[in-house]
C-alpha cells in the first residue's frame, strides 16, 4: 500500500500523463491484440473527448499520475495502472471508488485474454455476464463483459 498516494478527478493538464498511462499499461497488458488506434489518436481521444467530457480519475503518487479510471454513470470504462506501479493496492482503491460513485452497481468489459485483469475484477466481486467473439469492439478481440451488484 502506498501512504502518499491521493485520488483526485483529471483536469486538463493530465490528459499527457494519462495518455502515458493508458499506453504503456494497455501495451505491457495485451501485447498480442491488435491496436485500433495510433498512440496519437489515444492522445487525441484521451485529452480532447475523455477528460473533458467524462468522469475521469487520477491516482497520483509525488505528484505523478500513477492510474487512471474512467466512469460513465454505471460502466467503469477504463482502469490502467502504470505498469512499475502495479500490484501495490491502486487499482484496489479504484474499484472502491467507482463502487462508491456507482453504489447501484457497476459493469465493464475486458478481453477475455486478460486474464490478470479478469482475476482482479472477480477478486473484487465481478462477475461474468456475457462473452463475446469481439465483433463489437474495434480491435475485433473475443471480450467478456462484467457486473458488480452490491450485496444486500
Amino acid at each position: 500500500m502506498i501512504n502518499d498516494l491521493v485520488l483526485r478527478r483529471a483536469d486538463p493538464a493530465d490528459a499527457t500523463a494519462v495518455a502515458d498511462v493508458w499506453l504503456r499499461s494497455y501495451t505491457a497488458a495485451l501485447p498480442d491484440v491488435r491496436r485500433a488506434h495510433t498512440d496519437e489518436e489515444v492522445r487525441y481521444w484521451l485529452r480532447e473527448i475523455v477528460l473533458p467530457g467524462q468522469e475521469t480519475w487520477v491516482a497520483t503518487a509525488d505528484g505523478t499520475v500513477v492510474a487512471m479510471m474512467v466512469l460513465d454513470g454505471e460502466d467503469l470504462d477504463q482502469l490502467y495502472v502504470d505498469p512499475p506501479w502495479q500490484r501495490r493496492g491502486i487499482g484496489d482503491r479504484l474499484v472502491d471508488l467507482a463502487k462508491r460513485r456507482s453504489p447501484a452497481g457497476l459493469e465493464l468489459w475486458t478481453f477475455q485474454v486478460n486474464a490478470p485483469a479478469r482475476r482482479f475484477y472477480e477478486r473484487h466481486g465481478f462477475t461474468a455476464a456475457e462473452h463475446t467473439d469481439g465483433a463489437r469492439n474495434e480491435e475485433r478481440e473475443p471480450d467478456v463483459r462484467y457486473v458488480w451488484h452490491p450485496e444486500g
